[in-house]
């Protein structure tokens, strides 16, 4: 068994369920204290994280992830204890395995064996990590980077450990990631009998003229680096439950992911703008999950391709599709950010699972990302 595969294996058998760590950053700063990192534990509420760092000079080169898993799901659906790790037909089986801590794993022994060939090498490699980024991702890396921007710790580059490869490890490294923003919409009407329509005010009827025209917006085409923005109505709630009563009020929930194409503000005022003009007496909060962000061609991404090509011998794709991650929190820094990590096929879901060989070719990866970066 490989020391990343033994050290995947260990992580995975720690339950930790957001928020909980459940000792696996214990068991990382162990591995990394003694390579002479200085670890740092922060707690903000009920939030485990830690900062490692291993030199005092630039260029910082940071590992950042998340030692929280989401729940398992149906006990009974799983093909061996979820927080068992088990090897079957090559492939690592666990909640978390592939998200993310099997990448974890990698980071780790990665650094290990940069360290082992290269004692002195120049600048420094951090660890950024969390046990927030499954949950709320409140008190987790984006109170991190905060107390490393107040202390003056300057990224210059981060790799995020999550699973972003489709058909094998290293296909496929994320380069940026769509902004995301949601709404919680209240549409106000008047309770009332069905039979009686004109002495209430449904205000169902009365929203879905503007919910059909926000469906049919075309919001923006994109650009070379992202898709299209999308609207997407995610939740919709109204009535008391009795088939005879008009409901009073509306409450719906949506989400945009969008591209640089737009803003925040103008996808606010533009939804605003298009219920005023429908005349609904309207309350709509705003919560804004992350900003979309871009890492262009440097130095970063050519030493992440450059890598993989040598370790995988195939050319790495750039993509900013899927879901947001804590880069959304690093990238506003300044740092280059990129996401590379193992097959996104099974995570989130039952008998998710790892390839036991793409480990060991992630943390061979990483290496020698570092040692194209800092030698």
């Amino acid at each position: 068994m490989s020391d990343t595969l033994q050290l995947a294996s260990d992580l995975i058998s720690r339950a930790s369920v957001t928020p909980e760590d459940a000792g696996c950053q214990e068991l990382m700063r162990g591995r990394l204290a003694a390579l002479g990192f200085e670890c740092q534990n922060l707690h903000f509420d009920d939030v485990t994280n830690f900062w490692a760092r291993r030199g005092d000079s630039a260029p910082l080169l940071v590992f950042a992830g998340h030692t929280d898993v989401v729940p398992a799901g149906p006990l009974d659906q799983w093909q061996s204890d979820p927080f068992t790790p088990q090897v079957r037909e090559g492939l690592l089986y666990g909640r978390g395995a592939a998200d993310m801590k099997g990448s974890l794993a990698a980071m780790v022994t990665a650094c290990e064996a940069f360290v082992a060939d290269h004692p002195h090498h120049k600048g420094s490699i951090g660890f950024l990590i969390t046990s927030d980024e499954e949950g709320p991702a409140v008190n987790g890396t984006v109170k991190v980077v905060e107390r490393l921007q107040q202390r003056g710790e300057k990224i210059d580059w981060c790799l995020v450990g999550e699973p972003s490869s489709s058909r094998r490890v290293g296909d496929v490294i994320k380069n940026g990631r769509r902004g995301s923003l949601n709404g919680k919409l209240t549409v106000r009407g008047r309770q009332g009998h069905v039979a009686y329509p004109h002495l209430a005010a449904n205000p169902i009827h009365l929203a879905a003229p503007a919910l059909a025209e926000l469906a049919a917006i075309e919001w923006d085409q994109g650009n070379e680096h992202f898709p299209p923005t999308s609207f997407q109505i995610s939740n919709l709630h109204a009535g008391t439950g009795a088939e005879n009563v008009i409901p009073g009020e509306l409450q719906l929930m949506f989400n945009l992911r969008y591209s640089t194409a737009l803003t925040e503000q103008e996808i606010r005022a533009r939804i605003e703008g298009l219920l005023d003009q429908h005349g609904l007496d309207y309350s709509l909060a705003w919560r804004l999950s992350g900003q979309p962000f871009l890492t262009a061609a440097g130095e970063l991404v050519d030493a992440a391709r450059a890598a993989i090509r040598e370790v995988a011998h195939i050319d790495a794709e750039l993509s900013t599709s899927g879901g947001t991650s804590d880069g959304r929190f690093i990238a506003p820094t300044g740092a280059q950010v990129l996401e590379l990590g193992p097959i996104n096929a099974t995570i989130h879901q039952v008998n998710e699972c790892v390839a036991v060989t793409a480990l060991d070719e992630l943390a061979e990866m990483y290496r020698r990302i570092l040692e194209k970066l800092l030698t």
